[in-house]
């Protein structure tokens, strides 16, 4: 078909949408979506290609727009077409659900040609059948009794006030966790997924049977005809259609765990989490404190390697003596840099520019060398097993055995070689380099971490070089009314092939939604005078809330203020982010409101995005403060003095459009339907008078705009 054709039979199919499903109204802002996009994936050339031809669409679509039903009807009906998959990538687990349980079952429903969809999940939401025969007493013989314990070297799980979660005894937690597991899996009522069981495991508990890379000899172990990650697999490859997560995504590039990039369509909704997600992909550190795994490793190198009769070329006894000193060394070293709070608070210090101080260079080499020649033991034993279960099918069981133990250590193993290099590394673009301290466990946990600072560097080095078709959408894309800051972020900007398109939401913004600008007599960077001003107004305008509402706040100070201010009667109206699970909270407050009562959510970063709460559920959103980072971000700090060295401003060019998109995040939350009526308080007084203020300003809807000096009610 030629890219006519292709643009034609996709807006066709987005027709066959609106018109075949009932109540479906057409949005202008979806029928521009659906039209950009069909017609700029038509073009692309996928595969192997003499002059190949790509297209990134970067879409901006307004609450209310419908983008699932625009990017949904027309990539899928060029994935067909072209005789391809569809891989549609979000951020949060709750668009996963919407997309698998709601919008491609009707999409299904309503499109002529017949398409399949599944769920992609990464290896470890699945158990290892292999392990958990092993520890729930099941049938594999031959296996060392600690093959695969737990991780003894992990404090035990504890709530926020220090009570252990679930049982005194952890061992019989998990010994009766393993047993049920097994015995649902017998039966037929579980299938092998972590997110089908009725409750949760401890995540320790879970590590230790979870399916995991290192310790997998897939096609060669015992269980593998049998096992839940690989039948997952197969069930992707009969899919047209993959749901995934951007983690997954990055992760997998490369892998084969999902279609090839250059041969595929994709879809990156909740695309403004994208440089987010590359930079903690990328990120890497190491424990320099909870050690014991360095006593296994020589033992489990050498039983394997004499078991299966090669000699090793490294004495591993003496390299992990030595690197267990060499860690121990570079612990204390940086504890004098970290001054640790008995309180449980994490301290953190980190390097300027990146660079690594005189006293700690040689230690990191030290560690650095000791864990490379430790590393070339492991991957020189893995590689053997490899070749004998390939030539002698037989030794199968032995050989996973052997592996899944060697593949046990090999996480941290590669974790303290990756870390300690990325440390020793120094070029034209530092890294941020930082050091923690953790009490929080009752112990004193030292790590050492290192992590790139421009995340669209490693996008367009781990994920453009590859991509050939890709929409990336979402609600909050510009900032300050800009793609720029997205652009950069996410490793697009300057490149021919990128194309934007900002659609409205369909909502009437001027009549549906008010902003007032509160003016608090005190500045905001004087944080304990701002609060004090912001909670008295919060705690007035609280007052007035009839049905549901969000507060949203910068800190857990700054909500601790408000909680600690309210009085009886308002305490029994609010629901605090974190006093239940998020489901549970939202289920109370919905519940509350149907019975007549007001609600209101105390909330912090995270209900800022992703929160529905439409019509009376949510009239009023209150914003203590203009949602700037945290100011002892590491990764932020270390590219804010990176910028200055070159002349450039990092508050106007980093701070201010990533919080205007925040702003955009969290004033979203208002206004949610075409019936509603919402009104958005913010406390702020920068928002009007700050010049960077107006910036986001800019940015957000046309709300009906006032202000209102403290102490007066509008």
């Amino acid at each position: 078909m030629s890219p006519s054709e292709l643009t034609q039979a996709a807006l066709a199919s987005f027709e066959q949408v609106l018109s075949g499903t009932p109540g479906f109204r057409a949005r202008p802002g979806q029928q521009a979506m659906a039209q950009r996009i069909a017609s700029a994936m038509a073009t692309v050339t996928l595969g192997e290609h003499p002059e190949p031809v790509g297209a990134v669409s970067v879409i901006q679509a307004g609450t209310g727009v419908g983008k699932s039903a625009a990017y949904g009807a027309t990539m899928v009906a060029l994935a067909l077409a072209l005789k391809t998959r569809l891989v549609i990538s979000t951020a949060t687990v709750a668009l996963q659900e919407q997309l698998m349980t709601k919008d491609l079952p009707a999409l299904a429903a309503v499109l002529q040609t017949p398409f399949v969809f599944a769920l992609a999940k990464g290896r470890g939401r699945y158990v290892c059948k292999f392990k958990l025969d092993r520890l729930s007493g099941g049938t594999i013989e031959g296996a060392e009794d600690e093959l695969f314990g737990p991780d003894d070297d992990v404090p035990p799980p504890t709530a926020a006030y220090g009570r252990q979660l679930r049982g005194d005894d952890p061992q019989a937690r998990r010994d009766t966790l393993y047993a049920t597991l097994s015995i649902a899996l017998a039966g037929g009522h579980w299938d092998g997924d972590r997110d089908n069981l009725p409750e949760q495991p401890e995540a320790q508990d879970w590590a230790t049977v979870a399916a995991e890379r290192h310790t997998c000899t897939a096609r060669h172990c015992p269980r593998y005809r049998d096992c839940s990650y690989y039948q997952a697999r197969s069930r992707l490859a009969e899919a047209q259609v993959i749901v995934a997560n951007h983690d997954l995504v990055l992760a997998s590039v490369g892998m084969k765990t999902l279609p090839e990039l250059d041969n595929c369509l994709l879809v990156f909704d909740e695309g403004h989490h994208l440089p987010a997600v590359a930079l903690r992909q990328f990120s890497s550190a190491m424990d320099l404190s909870n050690l014991r795994w360095l006593d296994k490793l020589p033992r489990a190198l050498r039983e394997v390697s004499g078991k299966i009769q090669m000699e090793l070329a490294q004495d591993v006894d003496t390299l992990a003596q030595q690197l267990k000193s060499a860690l121990n060394d570079l612990a204390r070293l940086l504890m004098d840099r970290l001054s640790v709070e008995s309180a449980g608070y994490n301290s953190l210090h980190r390097l300027r520019h990146g660079a690594l101080p005189p006293e700690l260079q040689a230690p990191l080499a030290l560690v650095q060398g000791h864990a490379a020649g430790l590393s070339a033991a492991l991957e020189e034993l893995a590689s053997e097993l490899k070749r004998m279960v390939r030539e002698d099918p037989a030794q199968a069981l032995g050989c996973a055995l052997m592996y899944a133990r060697l593949g046990q250590l090999a996480p941290r193993l590669l974790a303290v070689a990756h870390t300690s290099s990325l440390l020793l590394t120094h070029g034209d673009t530092p890294l941020a380099k930082w050091f923690e301290a953790d009490t929080s466990s009752g112990l004193v946990v030292v790590s050492a971490h290192a992590c790139p600072i421009v995340p669209g560097d490693l996008l367009r080095q781990h994920l453009w070089r590859q991509v050939r078709a890709a929409v990336i959408t979402s609600a909050t894309l510009t900032s300050c009314g800009s793609f720029d800051y997205f652009l950069q972020e996410a490793g697009l900007d300057g490149q021919a092939h990128v194309t934007t398109l900002a659609v409205d939401s369909p909502f009437d913004y001027r009549t549906q939604g008010r902003l007032v600008v509160v003016e608090t007599a005190a500045d905001p960077r004087d944080a304990p005078a701002y609060t004090r001003d912001m909670v008295a107004e919060l705690m007035t305008d609280l007052r007035q809330v009839s049905h549901g509402a969000l507060a949203l706040f910068t800190s857990r100070l700054q909500m601790r203020a408000a909680i600690d201010a309210l009085d009886p009667a308002l305490l029994t109206c609010v629901l605090v982010q974190g006093q239940l699970s998020r489901s549970r909270l939202l289920a109370a407050h919905q519940a509350r409101i149907e019975a007549g009562q007001a609600s209101i959510i105390f909330g912090l970063q995270s209900f800022g995005e992703g929160l529905d709460l439409p019509g009376r559920l949510c009239e009023t959103v209150f914003i203590a403060k203009l949602p700037f980072s945290p100011p002892a971000d590491p990764v932020e700090e270390g590219r804010a003095e990176w910028l200055k060295t070159l002349g450039r401003d990092p508050f106007a060019e980093l701070v201010v459009p990533a919080t205007g998109v925040r702003l955009l995040q969290w004033t979203g939350r208002a206004i949610r339907t075409e019936e509603d009526q919402a009104t958005v308080v913010c406390y702020d007084r920068r928002l009007l008078q700050q010049g960077y203020g107006q910036r986001m300003l800019s940015g957000l809807p046309p709300y009906a705009l006032s202000r209102r000096s403290a102490q007066t009610q509008a």
